[in-house]
């Protein structure tokens, strides 16, 4: 997929060198243009909000909203360093919270064994999709839709339309329920998860050849890169981050549902497509996906403290959508005009 490809537009030192202080702000401008625009976010709305906005129950409450797609964004975003991209990061979610409870609850399985289950049919989810894409090529969007359409076929003829509902271990409930330093223990899911793959990705080989591979997979080939197995491997990275998503969502929900889950694709697929216009413009990044999360979850947060409407999320994630895409695009074809 052209509109993935890794291609960075971080200034260099070269490029920095004989630059006034000015020059060198406004170049930096479009690499950290979105965590500014984050923090004057943050500060708009604790002043026109002082009471509610900048306040620990609101922080509390957009990491228990927001810590499972900033898990699935962190998932969709390894395929995308490869240049593919993976909707069953919101089909999955849906299957695998529902049996993340019915594993305990109809079978009757300890929640440690549920939850290795559920993770392991996460990581088999990413290898077939990994085969479908490599193997068999089959265009990662088709067959990830497809891959994706029959994991929610199998929760619905699983649940049949019916809530799964029962009396769940304490231990299990803890796995989202636990404060921190008082705060959710989701949010150190996310900062742990974040902190590996982004030294996995900067400073180790295998997050050298995601990226060329995302970049032209055909010169990895070419320089011996097995760029099959990391694309494979990529998927499973991804599967495997979706499945402990629907561990946490089931144990924030306690309960499950065949109509829950799918309206994380979106938020999830903003979140990475924005991390792509952030930090490293025109690449992919751990922390540019993070900050894209950020200013979701806080423009949101705002907007429905001020009185928006219910549609006003799905609004504002499919308008930042397109604003990321447009973005993203443009840094492609600048960076090909450079090249």
């Amino acid at each position: 997929m052209q509109s993935l490809e890794s291609n960075a537009l971080e200034p260099t030192k070269a490029e920095l060198k004989g630059l006034t202080l000015g020059q060198r702000m406004m170049r930096f401008l479009p690499v950290y243009g979105l965590v500014i625009l984050t923090a004057l976010l943050i500060l708009l709305f604790s002043i026109l909000l002082p009471n509610t906005f900048p306040t620990i129950l609101n922080l509390r409450a957009i990491i228990s909203d927001k810590a499972i797609i900033a898990l699935l964004s962190l998932g969709a975003m390894i395929p995308m360093a490869a240049g593919r991209i993976d909707l069953t990061v919101g089909y999955g979610i849906v299957l695998w919270h529902i049996l993340a409870i019915s594993l305990q609850t109809m079978l009757g399985i300890p929640w440690p064994i549920a939850v290795a289950i559920v993770l392991s049919l996460g990581l088999f989810t990413g290898f077939l999709n990994g085969l479908l894409v490599e193997v068999a090529r089959i265009d990662s969007f088709i067959a990830t839709l497809g891959t994706g359409t029959v994991l929610y076929a199998i929760a619905l003829w699983h649940t049949g339309g019916r809530q799964m509902v029962g009396l769940l271990p304490d231990g299990f409930y803890a796995i989202n329920g636990t404060f921190v330093f008082g705060l959710p223990i989701t949010g150190f899911y996310v900062a742990g998860i974040t902190i590996a793959m982004w030294l996995i990705l900067e400073y180790t080989p295998v997050g050298r050849y995601l990226y060329a591979i995302g970049a032209n997979q055909r010169a990895a080939q070419l320089n011996g890169i097995p760029t099959r197995k990391y694309v494979i491997g990529a998927f499973m990275s991804s599967g495997f981050l979706t499945a402990l998503a629907g561990v946490i969502l089931a144990s924030k929900l306690r309960i499950g549902q065949a109509s829950v889950g799918l309206e994380f694709l979106l938020p999830a697929l903003v979140g990475a497509f924005l991390g792509s216009t952030t930090i490293k413009p025109g690449r992919v990044n751990v922390f540019g996906t993070i900050i894209g999360v950020a200013i979701l979850a806080v423009g949101i947060s705002g907007i429905q403290q001020f009185g928006g409407s219910f549609w006003v999320e799905p609004m504002f994630n499919g308008v930042t959508l397109l604003i990321a895409i447009g973005i993203a695009g443009y840094a492609q074809r600048r960076k090909g005009a450079k090249s």
